[in-house]
């Protein structure tokens, strides 16, 4: 069922790259610091009268716990995947709360530590393709695969990193917990790291599973059931770029489904970084979203607002450029 909310409602997925950058440490300053220039994006959608709900990603520091986790097998019980999930979603979601009330207000935003059903039957299980945890050479990344039995892929010209399953969101099962903060006005924290991924038996009961659900997808999932108007998915480039690291490169600024359809067909958007955000787009824009902004934090504001220029807008050819005003 989906909701009608009074004012226009925007979704806003932050990339955990986005919260520890390629070449940082992941220092508890770093997130914090980068958790406030996120912010204040935020709040000038807040300010231009949206109801704001956001999705963070988490692959950078649900990897780099995974490691301390191995490495302290040893002398503390390590947790499952998607116990650490849950950890840096709670995590994540304080630092973000924290940024945003200090933009805002306090008690503006609320985090909701969401479960988002799966099927355990999904062919991602057998194909990983999430990207965790820092980078490495290609030397370290065989020499941890060997050792730990991980999946490493090479990821965007930046390095390797290990890959695990994420399969598709099926059901986000808080929604009713959403939409009411949403519509008493708070900033909603939700699905973080695309969410706790479960597997729901018969009788309602949650079991944890191993997977990073994208957290691109989980967004649209979450806009598509709030009834949200806009899509904004924020990640490390200004805009789009066709024909990435190739002499060809180019931005695309504004596409029709169509277009961007037709651009992940021809194999344009790799699935380990724009693919997901390309195919989380096109399926919210199927279920009746308006627009998707894909773009990079610092831009957020200027893309909401139409500038030329800012950001790659995927809609419609009839739909003009709205606003929550």
């Amino acid at each position: 069922m989906t909701a009608a909310p009074t004012m226009a409602t925007a979704v806003v997925a932050v990339g955990g790259n986005a919260l520890t950058a390629a070449d940082q440490d992941g220092t508890w300053a770093e997130i914090e610091a980068n958790a406030a220039e996120m912010a204040g994006s935020l709040s000038a959608l807040v300010r231009s009268g949206w109801q704001v709900a956001v999705v963070h990603g988490n692959g950078p520091q649900v990897g780099n716990l995974a490691l301390q986790q191995d490495a302290l097998a040893h002398s503390v019980p390590a947790q499952p995947l998607h116990q650490l999930c849950a950890m840096t979603q709670g995590q994540l979601g304080s630092v973000l709360v924290r940024a945003v009330d200090r933009e805002c207000g306090p008690g503006t935003a609320a985090c909701v530590v969401t479960h988002v059903g799966v099927d355990p039957q999904d062919p991602a299980f057998e194909h990983p393709t999430k990207p965790i945890g820092p980078f490495f050479s290609r030397e370290r990344a065989d020499e941890l695969a060997r050792e730990r039995g991980w999946q490493v892929v090479e990821d965007s010209g930046r390095g390797y990193r290990r890959v695990v399953a994420s399969p598709r969101p099926a059901r986000i099962i808080e929604m009713g917990a959403v939409r009411t903060l949403l519509q008493a006005g708070h900033v909603v924290l939700a699905a973080g790291g695309g969410g706790v991924a479960v597997s729901v038996g018969p009788d309602g009961a949650m079991t944890g599973i191993d997977a990073v659900i994208d957290k691109d997808l989980a967004a649209a999932a979450l806009a598509t059931a709030v009834g949200a108007s806009e899509l904004y998915l924020l990640t490390g480039v200004d805009c789009v770029l066709l024909d990435f690291g190739t002499p060809d490169q180019r931005p695309a600024h504004r596409l029709t489904p169509e277009e961007a359809e037709r651009h992940l067909a021809e194999g344009q958007f790799p699935p380990g970084s724009m693919g997901p955000k390309i195919t989380a787009a096109l399926r919210f824009l199927n279920d009746g979203g308006h627009r998707v902004i894909i773009t990079s934090a610092r831009m957020l504001a200027e893309a909401a607002a139409g500038r030329p220029g800012a950001g790659t807008c995927i809609e419609p050819a009839h739909v003009s450029v709205g606003s929550a005003s």
